[in-house]
């Protein structure tokens, strides 16, 4: 351990609210960028499927398979991944689970589609079985993040059932905002637009869901309302406001709405659904570095405790 690490832990052991680092930085960047891919990849195999826009099955592939190599990256030792198959206990575990199912079903069910004159059709028995695959692990890759998260009861911030429902939320926003980045080289101006106010809707979703999971927080334990003072007005606030606020939810909404008077562009949505994508990922982002622990230390002892001069003697 560097010298700047090991003074950063006995600053963290004493301090009255430590902040969660583990899924946050370093390695844990790699678990934030797998729930990104895998919840983005979810959502876009979904609208995909509803519109027809074969692109966006192999955009979801390649995101979910990326997104499980992102968590095979977070493992100190990924050649050991198979001990954390125990999905009876680990949401982790049902999540990483969730990727193989998805996958595997996923390809099979896309081949069809994009290359025809497979032994197997789209429409037909082994199609539809394989398509169903990719749905059951569709919805697992949905629900698993916000569950990974609620079920930590050492950080209150994380721990409410409006977590994960969040998560999905921004899934299918996700989905639509990859739709969109692909409609000016796939699609006609017609569904594009239909898209878009899809994509409002899911914008000013995510933002009531926003809204009220930080009201809701705000009311739970001392350690989450810590979290939330460190997203509104403390280190976080910057890209919480310009990121997953500003980015994320202002710009959909308002280009949004102004596509209901005005027609916008392929390249306006496109630009929208980047945003979207990038206000998505600093949600996750924030919402992680946010995690503070109970507090163990006296609030009276923190002080001593954290300045840690006699453990350098």
């Amino acid at each position: 351990m560097s010298v700047i690490a090991h003074d950063r832990l006995l600053t963290d052991l004493g301090a009255t609210f430590r902040p969660q680092r583990e899924w946050a930085e370093g390695p844990g960047l790699y678990l934030i960028a797998g729930h990104f891919l895998t919840g983005i990849g979810a959502g876009t195999w979904l609208f995909a499927l509803l519109f027809d826009v074969v692109p966006g099955l192999v955009v979801a592939i390649a995101a979910v398979a990326l997104g499980g190599l992102a968590h095979l990256k977070f493992l100190g030792r990924p050649a050991r991944f198979w001990r954390m198959v125990r999905a009876r206990h680990s949401w982790i575990a049902r999540g990483f689970i969730g990727m193989n199912v998805f996958v595997a079903g996923a390809v099979l069910a896309a081949l069809p589609r994009i290359a025809p004159g497979m032994p197997w059709t789209a429409d037909g028995a082994a199609g539809r079985f394989f398509l169903a695959v990719s749905l059951v692990g569709m919805a697992i890759l949905m629900v698993y993040k916000g569950n990974v998260y609620a079920a930590s009861r050492g950080v209150p911030f994380w721990n409410s059932p409006v977590l994960p429902v969040l998560y999905i939320a921004y899934a299918l926003r996700g989905g639509v905002a990859v739709l969109l980045v692909l409609f000016p080289f796939v699609a006609t101006r017609a569904s594009a637009d239909f898209v878009a106010l899809i994509e409002l809707w899911t914008a000013v979703s995510a933002a009531v869901m926003v809204a009220f999971y930080l009201a809701v927080i705000r009311g739970a334990h001392v350690a989450a309302r810590r979290s939330v003072a460190e997203l509104v007005r403390g280190r976080l606030a910057p890209p919480f406001f310009l990121g997953t606020v500003g980015a994320g939810l202002v710009v959909p909404i308002v280009v949004g709405l102004a596509g209901l008077i005005y027609p916008l562009s392929l390249t306006i949505l496109a630009l929208v659904g980047a945003l979207s994508l990038v206000g998505d990922f600093f949600a996750k982002l924030t919402i992680a570095k946010a995690g503070f622990y109970v507090p163990v230390v006296p609030a009276g002892m923190s002080t001593w405790y954290g300045s840690a001069s006699w453990w350098r003697r």
